[in-house]
């Protein structure tokens, strides 16, 4: 009989174990993706950003020196990520095959104009930037226009400012949340063992001596789960960088490092405070009140 239950208050404790590191793992890894989208969302905006072009369309009297000497100038400009050249002849090719057919032969002549495309770098992707470097270009005489697409422009940067602001503000909420779960998971764990507590109690133990067994154990399934997260996010990280190479996210390693800091010292913390204060709790109660 004393057999049967003891193998029963095991499995009762192997499942409580293992819900507590579940839990635990499961809301660190989906913190830790939410860490690295708000520390890679500056990142995603710039990269499209940059893909952005202003295109200066350069008189067809534009000599080929003034041609070089401005596409060399764009180049080495702070605000240039990259400029290229464009000749109305390949203007004309591209054209023809977006719309399906030969318009030159149509026409009879290219009406498309030489040109420069310049990809600017994210922080220079504003409305006010934009309209300054267009100033600057149009000073030069053989330019004949310069285009980019305003609306989108206002657009996007409009966007990333309030994405930004609902990841901050999910990122807090989620991590009010990861907190209330881990903690409802450890103060079950310690809630089947609230009579061993209280006996600990009255036999003469201090509360420090009662609860840094808890505390240490807590600690114990929280690295366990700690580690399940890491697996999770390393994972997630990889698939990621295969799928959008662009982001280099496994050429950041102090941020990716950080972020998995952030995430083990989150994981000890509320561990650690989650036990605290459910065994403090315990430690509180009378003993009748122990079977509410």
């Amino acid at each position: 009989m004393s057999t049967s239950f003891e193998k029963y208050q095991k499995r009762r404790l192997i499942s409580s174990y293992f819900s507590v590191v579940i839990s635990i793992s499961l809301v660190l890894f989906l913190l830790g993706l939410l860490g690295l989208l708000v520390l890679n969302t500056k990142k995603v905006a710039d990269h499209f950003k940059e893909q952005i072009a202003l295109t200066i369309y350069l008189k067809d009297t534009a000599k080929e020196v003034e041609i070089n000497q401005m596409q060399k100038s764009l180049s080495l400009a702070e605000y240039t990520k990259n400029a290229t050249f464009v000749p109305k002849e390949e203007a004309a090719e591209n054209l023809s095959v977006e719309i399906g057919e030969d318009f030159i032969d149509y026409l009879g002549d290219n009406p498309l104009q030489n040109s420069i495309d310049v990809y600017l770098k994210a922080d220079f992707v504003t409305p006010e930037l934009m309209d300054t470097i267009t100033s600057e270009i149009l000073s030069k005489g053989f330019v004949d226009e310069v285009a980019y697409d305003k609306p989108l422009i206002a657009l996007l940067n409009d966007n990333v400012k309030k994405i930004s602001l609902w990841v901050l503000i999910i990122s807090g909420i989620f991590t009010f949340i990861a907190v209330l779960l881990i903690n409802s998971s450890i103060r079950l764990s310690v809630y089947s063992k609230r009579f061993i507590i209280k006996t600990m109690q009255m036999v003469g133990a201090t509360k420090g001596f009662i609860r840094k067994p808890f505390i240490w154990k807590s600690i114990k399934l929280g690295m366990v789960g700690i580690v399940l997260a890491w697996i999770g996010m390393g994972i997630v990280i990889y698939y990621l960088n295969q799928t959008f190479p662009e982001l280099l996210l496994l050429e950041q390693p102090l941020i990716l490092a950080a972020l998995f800091l952030f995430i083990f010292v989150i994981g000890v913390f509320i561990t650690w405070l989650s036990t605290f204060f459910a065994t403090q709790r315990f430690l509180n109660l009378r003993t009748d009140e122990l079977y509410y």
